[in-house]
């Protein structure tokens, strides 16, 4: 037993719950045994008993004492581990809060803290140098404890400090195989022991989580990339302006008012915005030695998903008058990477009495080395986040001499730092960062970006090129700010107003709020740090040598960003569309939004219901959730359907598609030919005119000599050209901007996008219908290869699988580690786009790469009504009874009992567990 723990009943190690779990403990350890006896044949000559993996559990009964205490804190679990704390002082819950995620996480939290503060090679050695170059460049620990030390509030940082304590009482007199399976397996390699928590540990995640949410980054170099291959024109078409009439955005009225200077829900603009014209800087067509950044950006871990069109979230709140509560009811579920453990903790944090020593009565999701709750309601508001999307970073060019770089035609010179980055196994290295007034120089971390703009096409006005152009980020992200105040007061919100006063400090990542309260109203809030260019759109890369190009000083102010309350229709939805038409707003949030499939069907199935004359219940919210229709099947089928398939085994599989209602459940083989049939049509529409750096790694084809370099065929006008991108973030990723896309084109059926040349045994296409021929041709003969040739036993969930990845050794580690560690796969249904979004990225295949992350329908003011789920469980310990236990009610579209009150929570306690001083 560690020396800092006493256990007054129960078992040390133990799990504790009730008897009736003793038969599925003993199947486990069963299980447990097996997968033992075949870990000790990876080689490493080591063998580990049960008693290895079940050190780690956490103790969930009986006591334990823990220094710095002021009272006995209560720790109060149900059946799925979820934990709910009960305390007397801020202090003691937070302490708390620590220690008990500690319990569940600390292997992901030490990992998540590693690679924030750029040091996994601490951990894994060698292999992760250059992603520690990376993000130290970037200096995502270095702005954390600025803001530690300089912007956050002394109450913030007491709070933090006292999470920090609590665990580090976890910590105290534990190894590492007593905190996590995966120290015993990485004690095995290396011997590293994890160092104490600090505070700026939990707000350097806000960096990473920004950097998840950061916006357009990808979409500015693809556009920058293809410049090598298309025209202005092509280039455009595949950016296709948001679809206002079809689409509707957030917030439907409302201006900056002449009067006031502030936005107002009720004013009418007085001018047009921004509309749609693109300013160009002097770097229009940079080269493609930006797929090296883009090449750079793929190997930094996507804690939350892959940057794209497809990730996002759904939200949306509906006000009492149209509930069968006649309360609001509002939902939420954030589409992030599947990992496992889930990124999300659910958790409560409870004082006995509000007073001003205990201000917190809140429960909901949070994250792992972080106090507090990000999402969820407390016991007057409720509220819920989507990605808001909006542009905070640019990339600039930069005329790099000598120790300097050129501005306005003086030489400047760079503010320069070292980094010593410590290699688990070898020796340290260290680097140099050099910034600009633009930034970091994220080109300094690849040799090949040294020569980034060598071949780009720039104005006269721009310096000689010589050796290329260096590459500098500007981000909004990497100014201290006060995101972690806002957490604690989003926490503490009473009303409308406090809400919005805790979102105006909800700096980075800048997030759609929505909200609800027990009084019946609702509302939604932009908040973020919204940079306000002198030039440009953001959309690509920027002259770095003049001042007429850059930011202004001060981002759009708090007061000018737009928000909604208690609107007359009754309802707000948020999926990552416009906040507002951009011809109604002055400023500029971002070019490149999502498209508004999701949030369209949202509004959609909203109005359906209140137009017909019926309330909307929790039950309808959790159906709403997992809507799974198609839109660009929709558009797609009755055009599929009439074309002439000579081919037999081909048209076998097109009737498929007869009398299919768009539906994409897991077990319709309609939904598997479709998409399989969408997938083929990107791909030969667009996807093999694209440059290499954006095609998937390994794939490769023959295109005309003078687009590329490398070996010629026979002829000499053909070159073979493979892809460099991942799976996961290859274009066309088939997101809902590719929907636009080829909505934009249908009408067009003799547009150059439909001709594709002779490949194999196909016949090269001059038209859209004999494109879409082909692509049905070549979906049959996938599927076939893939599912078999009887159609009949087809289904999409056999193609669209989830598989959870245990995110350090269940990746990168031996097969049968990952094999211990991972879980699944699961046939799931959903798709790209859909409400249900269970994303695929076409270009790669048809795995689930970001999911509903957790769902949650919030019952306001009855909150022991309202329901939650998460992706996998409450433990990371592998074999743990909640590794899992939530995913098979979540790939069901199930959810749990949400008990929040005292009552409630005793009720459905099996564990609890006492903290004493």
């Amino acid at each position: 037993m560690p020396a800092n723990t006493t256990a007054s009943s129960g078992t040390t190690g133990s799990t504790g719950g009730k008897t009736g779990r003793k038969k599925g403990r003993r199947a486990r350890l069963i299980v447990i045994v097996l997968v033992l006896a075949l870990v000790a044949g990876i080689g490493y000559g080591a063998f580990w008993s049960v008693s290895t993996v079940r050190a780690s559990y956490p103790q969930t009964t009986g006591s334990i004492k823990i220094d710095g205490l002021d009272g006995n804190v209560d720790v109060k679990r149900d059946s799925y581990g979820i934990p709910q704390l009960y305390a007397d002082t801020d202090a003691d819950l937070f302490r708390a809060q620590g220690f008990v995620q500690a319990q569940d996480r600390f292997w992901e939290m030490d990992v998540r803290r590693h690679m924030t503060a750029g040091r996994l090679s601490e951990m894994f050695g060698s292999g992760q140098v250059d992603t520690d170059s990376f993000l130290r460049t970037l200096g995502w620990r270095k702005v954390a404890q600025e803001e530690y030390d300089n912007v956050l509030s002394a109450d913030t940082k007491k709070n933090l400090q006292a999470y920090a304590d609590g665990v580090n009482a976890y910590l105290k007199g534990r190894d590492g195989k007593d905190i996590s399976v995966e120290y015993a397996a990485l004690g095995l390699t290396n011997d590293y022991k994890p160092d104490e928590w600090t505070p700026v540990d939990s707000v350097a995640w806000l960096k990473a989580m920004a950097w998840d949410l950061r916006g357009n980054m990808q979409d500015e170099i693809d556009r920058s990339l293809m410049t090598s291959r298309l025209d202005a024109k092509k280039i455009e078409d595949l950016y296709p302006p948001y679809p206002y009439k079809k689409h509707k955005p957030i917030v439907e009225g409302g201006a900056i008012s002449s009067v006031t200077g502030k936005f107002d829900p009720a004013a009418t603009p007085s001018s047009s915005g921004l509309g749609s014209d693109t300013v160009q800087g002097a770097t229009e067509g940079v080269n493609t030695q930006l797929a090296s950044l883009s090449d750079t950006l793929d190997q930094i871990p996507a804690l939350l998903g892959p940057n794209g069109n497809g990730i996002g979230s759904n939200s949306w709140v509906v006000s009492g008058q149209y509930t069968t509560t006649g309360k609001p009811l509002l939902a939420n579920d954030p589409h992030l990477a599947p990992q496992l453990p889930s990124l999300w903790y659910q958790m409560g944090l409870h004082c006995r009495e509000i007073s001003a020593k205990c201000q917190y009565d809140t429960a909901g999701y949070t994250f792992s080395g972080m106090p507090g709750v990000i999402i969820g309601h407390n016991q007057d508001i409720a509220w819920g986040f989507t990605n808001l999307g909006a542009d905070v970073t640019d990339l600039f060019l930069e005329k790099v001499s000598g120790d300097g770089y050129l501005y306005d035609g003086k030489i400047k010179p760079f503010t320069t730092r070292e980094e010593t980055i410590k290699v688990a196994g070898g020796k340290s290295r260290t680097i140099t960062v050099r910034e600009t007034n633009n930034g970091p120089l994220v080109s300094d971390r690849s040799s090949e970006l040294e020569t980034v703009g060598q071949k780009a096409p720039v104005g006269n006005s721009a310096p000689d090129r010589a050796d290329g152009y260096a590459v500098a980020l500007k981000w909004t992200a990497l100014d201290p700010g006060k995101s972690m105040d806002a957490v604690f007061e989003l926490n503490r919100a009473k009303d409308f107003k406090s809400f919005r006063a805790a979102a105006e400090h909800f700096e980075v990542p800048s997030q759609n709020l929505i909200y609800a309260d027990t009084k019946n109203n609702i509302g939604y809030q932009a908040p973020g740090k919204i940079p306000v260019r002198l030039q440009g759109d953001g959309t690509m890369p920027s002259p770095g040598w003049s001042s007429e190009y850059g930011w202004k000083k001060d981002p759009i102010p708090f007061d000018e960003l737009p928000y909604e309350y208690n609107p007359k229709r009754g309802y707000i939805v948020t999926a990552n569309q416009p906040v507002i038409d951009e011809k109604k707003y002055p400023y500029m949030l971002t070019k490149d939004w999502g498209y508004g499939t999701r949030s369209q069907r949202i509004n959609d199935l909203i109005q359906s219901k209140i137009k017909g004359g019926g309330k909307i219940s929790t039950e309808d919210m959790q159906k709403m959730q997992m809507d799974n229709t198609s839109e660009i099947a929709a558009l797609l089928v009755p055009e599929l359907m009439k074309i002439n398939i000579s081919d037999k085994s081909v048209r076998e599989a097109q009737k498929l598609l007869e009398g299919w209602d768009y539906t994409q459940e897991s077990d319709s083989a309609a939904a598997a030919y479709f998409n399989a049939v969408w997938r083929n049509i990107l791909k030969l529409a667009f996807g093999n005119k694209l440059p290499k750096e954006m095609r998937v790694k390994g794939e490769c084809l023959n295109v005309p000599r003078a687009d590329s370099s490398g070996p010629v065929d026979e002829q000499g006008k053909l070159v073979r050209e493979c892809g460099r991108r991942d799976a996961d973030t290859a274009q066309p990723d088939g997101g809902d901007r590719w929907y636009q896309v080829v909505a934009n084109l249908m009408d067009d059926p003799n547009s150059d996008w439909w001709k594709s040349p002779r490949s194999g045994r196909d016949t090269a296409t001059e038209n859209r219908d004999q494109l879409f021929a082909r692509a049905m041709t070549d979906a049959r003969w996938e599927l076939t290869a893939k599912l078999g040739k009887d159609i009949t036993t087809w289904s999409w969930g056999r193609l669209h699988q989830l598989t959870l990845k245990n995110q350090t050794l269940g990746t990168e580690g031996p097969g049968l580690l990952q094999r211990v560690l991972n879980r699944g796969p699961w046939n799931i249904g959903g798709g790209e786009a859909a409400v249900n979004a269970t994303g695929w990225n076409a270009a790669g295949g048809y795995d689930v790469v970001w999911v509903p992350s957790m769902r949650m329908v919030v019952n306001v003011g009855d909150w022991d009504k309202s329901h939650w789920i998460n992706l996998t469980g409450a433990s990371g310990h592998a074999f743990a009874a909640h590794y899992t236990d939530q995913t098979d009610k979540w790939v069901k579209g199930e959810l749990l009992d949400w008990s929040f009150g005292t009552n409630a929570v005793t009720k459905s306690t099996t564990d609890t567990l006492t903290l004493k001083p």
